[in-house]
């Protein structure tokens, strides 16, 4: 089920510079919350820490509060909790990102890191992430050729049908179609349009127009802060 997301007065330091300013906002559940803002405003900072890729790094000093459905995950976590949240809240990055094994495999990947399936049971799921990201028609016959050998709109779609396997609650996507052409973006909110309601996203952009097109509620950033 989707969650909800509530950021409360969050601020993020590191060295010493102010990255996020005292940022509260919430993500409805199976809703599309878009943020948009100039480069270096703290969108992608934003993203980073509802997954807490930071974690690891431990660079940075954090104040507020993030809350998922309730529980806060700005909190010190051990590797197994890490785990748990980056299934619950998948993140899609810029570049299409597909991992130098077959399609089937990268669908794969993540399901055997957190489930054990019969081989009938994973095929049944790598259709459904496919299916559920529109890719299955169009590789169902080459599941096992190289993932980098599809175009670059396939690939993104790929990357989401990868982050959709491990069935999550929430979705980050960091400006997902930037690197594609019009048609593939066309596709990527197409798809962004259909998972409404099955899982909530949180969706940077810098373009205007597509924040009109799939978007539910927006927030503008500027220089760390929520406008």
């Amino acid at each position: 089920m989707p969650i909800r997301i509530t950021v409360e007065g969050l601020t993020v330091r590191r060295a010493g510079r102010t990255l996020l300013d005292r940022v509260s906002l919430e993500a409805a559940p199976g809703r599309v919350t878009v943020l948009m803002g100039p480069s270096g405003c703290g969108k992608s900072t934003l993203l980073r820490m509802l997954n807490r890729l930071d974690a690891e790094e431990r660079l940075f000093e954090t104040e507020g509060s993030i809350r998922m459905d309730g529980e806060e995950i700005l909190r010190p976590m051990g590797v197994w909790e890490l785990a748990s949240l980056r299934r619950r809240v998948g993140m899609v990055f810029q570049a299409p990102s597909p991992f130098p094994m077959s399609i089937g495999e990268n669908i794969a990947y993540g399901i055997r890191l957190q489930e054990r399936l019969t081989r009938r049971d994973m095929d049944v799921r790598i259709e459904e992430a496919l299916t559920r990201a529109a890719l299955f028609d169009e590789v169902k016959d080459r599941l096992t050729s190289d993932a980098r050998r599809l175009s670059g709109g396939q690939q993104q779609r790929l990357c989401i049908a990868r982050a959709l396997a491990v069935r999550p609650e929430a979705l980050l996507l960091d400006e997902p179609t930037s690197a594609l052409d019009p048609l593939s973006t066309l596709r990527i909110e197409e798809l962004l349009t259909v998972l409404k309601g099955s899982v909530t996203m949180l969706l940077v952009t810098h373009q205007p127009a597509q924040a009109q097109r799939v978007g539910d509620r927006l927030f503008r950033m500027e220089a760390g802060r929520i406008l």
